[in-house]
């Protein structure tokens, strides 16, 4: 859900495209056992598909579900958090460092839209981000679990001078409400048909989250709270990473803006 906008630095050599990620959530046996045994037991074939697309369905979403929670838990954690950055229009950027050296930052901003505005754009509407945001070439959903989970591909745009330089995402998406909060979660997947692609680096996402609540006293507004968890994969240097992370955070928010102020 992130999409990438990175400083303009000089690149930093070559990458090598056939160093593709393995993602931490793996499929389980279903993708052969499951379909072999539903096979086995069903002479219908049409029946047997069935039965193992809601095993796929179901993993995903619980997934998704893990996903979030387990993100809720970072961003939500009180100790650990340094303040990043902190913008004169009021955006603050916090980071931390979790367990096996991996920093994560945790923007706070508010946007002049509701919560569910904000669903809308960055969730229901998540395959036409690339119109407002120049840092995402594409973002095409691959499949849709119910109305609150889905499996997307991303791929970055090329933007010259960049540093993470282009990446593509699988991902699971996630979102859930309570009372009058949204959260949007995911996390890095596997998709039996789309594996690495040739020509790219496969980040990895999450486990990430976005909440959304409306602002006290201030209807139409809300607190936009964003947890980033990414490895970029590749042969970049982490300290180089760390920088554009937060800064990819900052331009996200701009384009959002500008996207919120265009369609008033």
């Amino acid at each position: 859900m992130t999409g990438l906008q990175r400083a303009a630095v000089a690149a930093l050599g070559k990458e090598l495209a056939h160093l593709q990620s393995i993602t931490h959530f793996t499929i389980p046996e279903w993708s052969g056992a499951v379909r072999r045994s539903c096979v086995q037991k069903f002479k219908n074939p049409v029946e047997a598909q069935k039965i193992a697309v809601g095993h796929e369905d179901a993993f995903y979403f619980r997934q998704g579900e893990e996903a979030l929670n387990e993100a809720l838990d970072i961003v939500e954690s009180k100790e650990g958090w340094k303040l990043e950055l902190a913008e004169k229009n009021g955006d603050v950027i916090y980071s931390k460092v979790l367990k096996g050296n991996r920093k994560v930052f945790r923007l706070e901003a508010e946007l002049d839209a509701s919560p569910d505005e904000l669903y809308e754009i960055l969730f229901l509407r998540v395959e036409e981000m690339h119109r407002w945001n120049p840092s995402i070439r594409s973002i095409k959903v691959l499949k849709q679990v119910g109305k609150n989970t889905m499996v997307t591909h991303e791929v970055s745009a090329e933007t010259a001078g960049n540093l993470i330089g282009q990446r593509d995402f699988l991902s699971v998406r996630h979102s859930s409400r309570s009372e009058s909060r949204v959260y949007l979660g995911g996390a890095a997947t596997r998709f039996e048909s789309l594996p690495p692609q040739q020509g790219f680096v496969r980040a990895e996402d999450g486990p990430t989250c976005i909440i959304l609540h409306e602002l006290h006293h201030q209807p139409g507004k809300s607190r936009f709270i964003w947890l980033l968890n990414m490895d970029v994969k590749g042969w970049l240097p982490k300290s180089l990473v760390n920088k554009a992370l937060p800064r990819a955070q900052l331009d996200f928010t701009k384009h959002l803006r500008h996207r919120l102020t265009a369609q008033t």
